[in-house]
């Protein structure tokens, strides 16, 4: 765990072939991770596909329990159910796992971490750490820093949700039927219950006996972790919009007391790591799923008072669910406990 980062390291994804596999080997090269050997793990339907890194041709192998001997860091993005079936056996190899799925996110004994927020849950005896869902993640780069100038009582969150949170798969489609709507073709055959292009739903997971679905659910429970409020009161709506890339978040931040200062706001977001304050109310220039695709920080703007509410205040966020919701967190925390860095301010 205390490995300085400047050492080669034998690195392993699990899900290289998915949208967020992409990612890391994109961020490895970008960020002079210290790659000194790659394992790309996939779905046995993928194995003998390949994939370049560096000018050099890996090739995919099927993800089993004997995929991880000498690996050093495993990164996993194939879902829930193959992190519940390999993660052990690469944590039993030795190496550190840091996983994108949903699987161990609730469980008391697993640090649920975004390094800017909570690096300090992370103990020097962890080897499995989660990264949190994408939503809570982006949600949570522009609330936490907000407890530097009041206690927040309760988060009212609406969600805009792109296609990139289902998947290269979810994406396609989108694109598949976003150009039949425009040729005036058939829609392509797809699992949603309502069309795609030009189009907006509730959020594709089950909804549960309360009327929540699973990804509100998720934010809720999640949220409460990462910032150590069990009791914290939020409400979600999550829906997904006919946008490729980048999720955004409509915010309401209540406090227990007046609603802080919109300049002390500014002030304190336009100073945290992560976070890119774009507010320009004169050219009426905010945050967009748009600027957030393809870069690290989460935006935030829309920045005002609740009118309604002498205690909340409102503001718009955006950020890219493929990078900081997903694959940047996770490389962010690698590289921090390798580093066993403290403090993780991003490149």
């Amino acid at each position: 765990m205390k490995t300085p980062v400047s050492k080669g390291l034998n690195v392993a994804i699990v899900g290289a072939t998915g949208a967020v596999g992409n990612e890391f080997l994109r961020l490895f090269e970008e960020r002079g991770f210290p790659v000194a050997d790659l394992r790309l793990l996939a779905s046995e339907r993928s194995a003998g596909k390949c994939l370049t890194f560096k000018g050099q041709e890996y090739c995919i192998q099927a993800a089993t329990k004997d995929s991880f001997e000498g690996i050093d860091v495993a990164f996993f993005s194939a879902g829930a159910s193959r992190s519940r079936e390999l993660a052990q056996a690469a944590i039993d190899e030795g190496a550190l796992v840091v996983d994108n799925s949903s699987a161990f996110r609730m469980d008391p004994d697993v640090p649920l971490v975004v390094p800017e927020i909570n690096l300090d849950h992370v103990k020097p005896h962890h080897r499995l750490i989660a990264v949190p869902n994408c939503t809570a993640i982006i949600l949570l780069m522009a609330v936490a820093p907000l407890r530097q100038i009041g206690h927040i009582d309760r988060l009212i969150v609406s969600t805009y949700q792109s296609a990139s949170g289902g998947g290269a798969g979810m994406m396609r489609l989108l694109e598949e039927e976003t150009r039949a709507a425009i040729n005036g073709t058939d829609r392509p055959e797809s699992k949603l219950h309502t069309p795609y292009a030009f189009n907006l739903f509730s959020h594709n997971t089950p909804v549960e006996d309360s009327g929540y679905n699973e990804e509100e659910l998720k934010v809720i429970a999640e949220t409460r972790k990462i910032l150590g409020m069990p009791g914290l009161r939020v409400n979600v709506t999550c829906i997904r919009v006919p946008v490729l890339r980048a999720h955004s978040e409509s915010v309401t931040v209540e406090f227990d007391g007046p609603a802080p200062d919109e300049e002390a706001v500014r002030d304190v977001l336009s100073r945290a790591p992560g976070v890119q304050l774009i507010d320009d109310r004169e050219s009426n220039r905010f945050p967009t799923p748009h600027d957030a695709s393809g870069q690290g920080d989460v935006l935030v703007g829309r920045i005002r008072r609740d009118l309604s509410n002498p205690h909340a205040l409102c503001m718009f966020i955006a950020g890219d669910q493929l990078l900081k919701g997903a694959a940047l967190n996770a490389v962010q925390i690698a590289e921090a406990v390798l580093t066993g860095r403290e403090a993780l301010l991003p490149a």
